[in-house]
């Protein structure tokens, strides 16, 4: 099975969970924008969650597709096609050979995901699919995807087997078939409009002025066009040190707020470096990563602080929320009308 590129949108690229293990020879850890989104549609095709899946930005592609398979997008509503018929998001989608798939600009998010059953057949290089654009590798030949390029995908599962021959069964006249239950997504991507993100405190937020403390925290930020997948750079009331001080880079994570000397904080994403040398005011919680990951220049913030036991709490609770999703897919697949 495979498809083919008609048009690339304005950046579509394959992304899984991330290259981990090699941050200590200065490799970052890559990934997919939005975790929950990407896990979400391989579980709803019958792949393992973290199988590499097209990330698609503010403008999807066009593509069309060579064999019958089975489908699944989530995450920023694109308005996807398929032959002019609108395709419903966060469910299991059966699409027959010779369909062409087309995505507008988006309605809500910034990022979509799209799971294709099997996963795709390309290389991984040190352990993941993930596409590192600036360093050239991984993914679809070290690159975002272009008119032309053809993607195949691995033999799908034979619960995914199941699934489409379900859907095929339908006998649904147009070109596809979507099932009739899909996932809630509000209870893992909640898409709202200037969204409040909660962090903790960084390891230098004592280092900051008392009042740059409390305009983290009481007042309102926005985007800025210079956001990429490496950071998201956010504009406001600047913060500013109590006195300058000299600081080792150190290592960060995923949501780690560095504030560079102009006072303009820089949120560290999925492309970030390995280690920074500005202070750390804040850490976005891991739940609210898949939030920010949906916003879009322009869009605005706010910050809410939480302590590193309510962070756990919230994300084991999002996680137990993943497990019960995955036994309610199970029976859905086992249950298909």
């Amino acid at each position: 099975m495979s498809i083919t590129v008609n048009r690339s949108g304005l950046l579509t690229s394959i992304q899984d969970l991330g290259r981990y293990g090699f941050q200590k020879y200065g490799v970052i850890v890559s990934g997919a924008m939005d975790m929950n989104s990407l896990r979400i549609a391989n579980l709803l095709v019958g792949n393992e969650e973290g199988e590499g899946a097209l990330e698609i930005t503010l403008m999807g592609p066009s593509l069309s597709v060579e064999e019958d398979t089975l489908m699944a997008i989530t995450g920023a509503d694109m308005a996807p096609e398929i032959d002019g018929e609108r395709v419903p998001l966060w469910r299991p989608v059966y699409v027959k050979k010779g369909s062409v798939i087309d995505f507008k600009a988006c309605r809500s998010g910034c990022r979509a995901y799209m799971a294709f059953t099997g996963g795709f057949t390309v290389k991984e290089v040190m352990n993941s699919k993930s596409t590192y654009l600036r360093g050239e590798m991984g993914g679809h030949e070290g690159r975002a995807l272009k008119a032309g390029d053809t993607l195949r995908f691995n033999p799908m599962s034979k619960k995914a087997a199941r699934l489409m021959q379900q859907l095929k069964s339908s006998g649904s006249p147009g070109s596809f078939t979507a099932a009739s239950w899909y996932v809630n997504s509000e209870a893992f991507v909640p898409m709202k409009k200037n969204p409040i993100i909660r962090v903790m405190r960084g390891g230098e937020f004592d280092r900051f002025a008392e009042s740059s403390q409390t305009r983290l925290f009481e007042q309102e930020f926005h985007i800025t066009p210079k956001s990429d997948r490496m950071g998201y750079r956010i504009e406001g009331p600047t913060l500013q040190l109590e006195e300058p001080f000299e600081l080792l880079s150190e290592a960060v994570a995923n949501g780690t707020i560095q504030v560079p000397n102009d006072g303009n904080p820089i949120i560290l994403l999925a492309d970030r470096q390995t280690t920074g040398g500005y202070p750390k005011i804040a850490q976005v919680v891991t739940v609210d990563l898949p939030v920010m990951a949906q916003l879009k220049p322009g869009e605005k913030v706010r910050f809410k602080e939480v302590t590193l036991e309510e962070a756990e709490r919230l994300y084991l609770e999002q996680e137990q929320q993943m497990e019960q999703l995955k036994v309610g897919i199970g029976l859905n697949t086992n249950s298909l009308k």
